[in-house]
């Protein structure tokens, strides 16, 4: 299958350059048979110009094309809404609030909450796959240098799970922060990221020995052993690479947001191969998930152990 020709910017400009054009490719990904109105099933409609929303007929229910999207209830224009997703989707290294706000002529507090949306649509695109197969797992431990190491640290504590092939070759990651390196921990982040039957390696930290338990299979490493150099390589390197991608580009990160930018990390490099592609599968992972609010934004804490229907990656 051919590679989708990259979109660059003149071209973003002419496909999304105006509010019409932004606001026709949400309706159609909307309704994309044409409109039809959610409480009588009609599908004559007026469109109301002035407040972005469109007006059934027959019973005279508003509808927006921004509803159920991370753009709902916005007062950002759409065409910055979209260039803020290009801009994001196409550096490598991540792009801040601060250079956004100045790229896409907002104030840092409304770039800043912007930023955060599309990283919840990443979120919520990567929390419907589960890892399988072969698996990798390991603990890391993010912060500033100094102080205690290892897992009584009091950095934060990351568990870092990675799918590989069978001839090692990495494939798809996922990370989580936790409060402990525990065996309970370590098995319900296994459940909620790890197809069960699944084949996980590990360090041989006791912990990890009772993931047998919850219906995997398990291999423990001694990684001071003579001949466990390779073990766990890639994982390694991927923990490395996750913790110069946020120190680059997002200095004097708050712990309580880490996870976010674990999410932003892992979700372009489980699309590292789809890098042509990356503004339109973020902009459709944009339109299909659910905004949050600046509220949910300090108060939220991540959940572990939300069970739902999960389907292999990745699209």
């Amino acid at each position: 299958m051919a590679k989708q020709p990259e979109l660059n910017l003149v071209q973003f400009i002419d496909e999304y350059g105006t509010e019409e054009k932004c606001l026709d490719h949400l309706f159609k990904h909307k309704w994309p048979t044409g409109y039809v109105c959610e409480k009588c099933g009609s599908v004559e409609y007026y469109q109301v110009k002035t407040r972005g929303t469109y007006e059934c007929k027959h019973c005279h229910y508003q509808a927006s094309a921004i509803s159920n999207t991370v753009m709902h209830k916005t007062h950002t224009k759409l065409t910055k809404w979209f260039l803020a997703i290009y801009l994001i989707s196409k550096d490598k290294r991540g792009i801040s609030a601060l250079s956004l706000s100045k790229q896409i002529g907002v104030s840092y507090p409304t770039a800043w909450l912007t930023v955060h949306k599309i990283r919840e649509a990443m979120l919520q695109r990567d929390k419907e796959y589960q890892l399988s197969n072969f698996v990798e797992m390991d603990d890391a431990f993010f912060g500033a240098s100094g102080g205690k190491r290892g897992r009584g640290t009091c950095k934060a504590k990351v568990l870092v799970q990675l799918s590989v092939t069978e001839e090692g070759k990495p494939e798809y990651a996922k990370m989580t922060v936790v409060d402990n390196i525990d065996s309970a921990t370590i098995n319900t982040t296994a459940q909620e990221n790890i197809k069960i039957g699944s084949a996980i390696k590990s360090d041989d930290y006791k912990s990890y020995k009772g993931l047998k338990r919850v219906g995997y299979e398990h291999e423990s490493v001694n990684m001071d052993e003579v001949g466990h150099d390779n073990d766990l390589k890639w994982l390694h390197i991927i923990i490395s690479n996750s913790k110069s991608f946020i120190l680059g580009t997002y200095h004097g990160l708050d712990k309580m947001h880490l996870q976010k930018y674990l999410n932003e990390f892992c979700y372009r490099f489980n699309r590292r191969f789809f890098e042509a592609e990356l503004f339109d599968r973020l902009l459709l992972a944009c339109t299909e998930a659910n905004t949050i609010i600046y509220k949910d934004l300090i108060i939220r804490k991540p959940k572990i152990g939300n069970k739902k229907k999960t389907r292999p990656l990745l699209n």
